[in-house]
Parts: C-alpha cells; structure tokens; sequence
C-alpha cells in the first residue's frame, strides 16, 4: 500500500474523445455530464490543479429537452455597458436562434471559475445536426 498520493503532471494528460448525442436529453443532466468529462473527474488520476479532461462532441444540439415550463421560464440576461442597454431572452427564443449557446452556457457555468474552466470549455465542440467535422479523431460514442 502507497503512502503517497500520486498528483497528475500536464506532460503525462492523455485526452479521449467522446459523441454524445443529445437527442431528447435533459438539459442539465447532460451539461453535468459534459462537465464531468471536460474536468477529468471520471479518471482515477483526476487532479485537480491540473486540466486533465477529454474532448466532448456533442450532436443534435438543437433537440434537447427542457423539463416544467422553462422554455418560457427560463432567461438569459447580457447587457451592452450602456444605460437600458440590457437584453433578454426566453430559453425558447434561445433555443431558435442559438442552439449551441444553450448547452454551452450551462457547461461553462458548471466548469471552474478560472484559467483552467476557460482551457477546458475550449475542448467542447456542439453541432446543430447529426453529422460533425471529428470523424478522423474516432470518438467513443456515449449514451446516457
């Protein structure tokens, strides 16, 4: 039995790629586990200082599913920096017009708060149809 506990060096990060397809996929749920695999955390060599996560590719953006009345409920708020310069938009208005940027915005907001949340969001790749441009790097498809 170690004594030690082995902490994870950068040199020795060896990153996956996933396809998730998010056909009917409860938004949350899915941005959890997107999460988990862009940190690392499902890796026994997990460290925390150090950004050891996968590539995620994620299919079929545009058809998540949203539970209660959160396509109406739900909104996003950005403002420009000038006075009454504050903008908007129902989770449903989102949804046609940036599908991406849904499941984006929650993943981001489940990464760290830092230099490595922003290296990891960078590892994320969303597609609106059920086709993408990683084929060459084989991922595992995921269902869950």
């Amino acid at each position: 039995m170690s004594k030690y506990t082995v902490m994870q060096k950068k040199e020795e990060v060896v990153r996956n790629w996933y396809e998730i397809d998010a056909e009917g996929k409860v938004l949350g749920k899915l941005a959890t586990e997107i999460a988990v695999r862009l940190m690392g955390k499902h890796k026994p060599s997990y460290t925390p200082h150090v950004d050891g996560g996968d590539f995620v590719i994620i299919t079929n953006a545009d058809k998540i599913a949203v539970t209660g009345n959160k396509l109406l409920d739900k909104k996003y708020y950005r403002h420009s920096g000038y006075p009454g310069g504050l903008r908007v938009r129902s989770l449903e208005e989102m949804l046609q017009k940036q599908p991406t940027e849904v499941i984006r915005k929650a993943v981001e907001r489940m990464l760290p708060k830092n230099k490595l949340g922003s290296q990891m969001i960078n590892r994320l790749r969303l597609f609106t149809g059920s086709e993408h441009t990683h084929t060459a790097q084989k991922p595992e498809r995921i269902e869950l």
